[in-house]
């Protein structure tokens, strides 16, 4: 068992990192996907992660923190430099998820 929280940032973009380092937030750990497993009771994992992975991440007594933006349509499925992530009032939200019984 480690003796100190990791916090992990996992983004494949360059424009998220350097947004990021201009925020003076700091990772231990970059890296493009996450490895659930690897995820500790007390880390902090930062990204834009899907529900089913958040709620894994909250069950391993983990902290959630998700990069929230305000997209413009015209620019979705760009790639965004940190300027671009500053004009869409980019900041780090942190949530908290858990599966449910419901299912269909």
């Amino acid at each position: 068992m480690r003796g100190m929280a990791t916090t992990w940032l996992i983004t494949r973009h360059p424009g998220a990192v350097e947004w990021m380092r201009r925020c003076g937030i700091r990772s231990d750990v970059h890296i493009p996907h996450l490895d659930i497993a690897k995820v500790s009771r007390g880390d902090t994992v930062i990204g834009t992660l899907p529900v089913q992975l958040i709620a894994k991440i909250c069950e391993r007594e983990a902290r959630y923190l998700h990069l929230s933006l305000n997209i413009p349509a015209e620019w979705r499925g760009k790639e965004l430099s940190a300027d671009e992530l500053e004009k869409c009032a980019a900041t780090l939200e942190g949530h908290y998820a858990r599966k449910t019984a419901d299912e269909i």
